[in-house]
């Protein structure tokens, strides 16, 4: 059974999985105030730790929606191979009391940790992260970043802990 279920949290890249990986040098606090509705509307990509879910993607853009039932409609897009691709998943607030910490799902019921690491006052941009060392994300509002925001983002995720040297930048031609 434990193989299994190892094997499901590989499959499935879930964050909340154990990796073995000493994620104790990362400092991933959130955000402790965050206005969801704000957050609401459309981000660009501008770069990311790859995964096999974004392998080889570029333009990624991710909108969040919020529905009339109070859930979250999150929908990610960008291109492959020349080629749209976008899928379309789900996202919550479990804890009103830590409203940073999002979980996302894009298959059935498994949902991923989803760090509010820092935001922008005026929420034209983000840090996004997770409970581990394995995903990170800054977004934006815009397609680019002016440099000097761009080289703030990036130095406070180095003083964090994060390799910034592994980002892929989504938007470079």
């Amino acid at each position: 059974m434990k193989n299994i279920l190892i094997l499901l949290c590989t499959l499935l890249g879930m964050s909340g999985c154990s990796s073995g990986s000493d994620d104790s040098k990362i400092d991933n606090r959130t955000v402790q105030t965050f206005d969801l509705n704000r957050f609401m509307g459309k981000w660009y990509e501008i770069a990311r730790y790859d995964h096999r879910f974004e392998k080889g993607m570029t333009r990624v853009t991710a909108t969040y929606t919020m529905l009339e039932d109070g859930r979250i409609e999150v929908l990610n897009a960008g291109y492959k191979d020349g080629e749209y691709k976008d899928i379309k998943g789900k996202a919550k607030q479990p804890d009103a009391n830590d409203p940073g910490k999002l979980k996302v799902s894009f298959f059935l019921w498994f949902y991923a940790d989803y760090y509010v690491l820092d935001i922008d006052p005026d929420y034209r941009y983000v840090l996004i992260g997770s409970s581990s060392d394995k995903y990170l994300w800054i977004m934006s509002r815009e397609e680019t970043l002016p440099d000097d925001v761009l080289q703030s983002l990036l130095d406070q995720l180095r003083e964090r802990g994060y390799d910034t040297s592994r980002l892929v930048f989504s938007y470079t031609d």
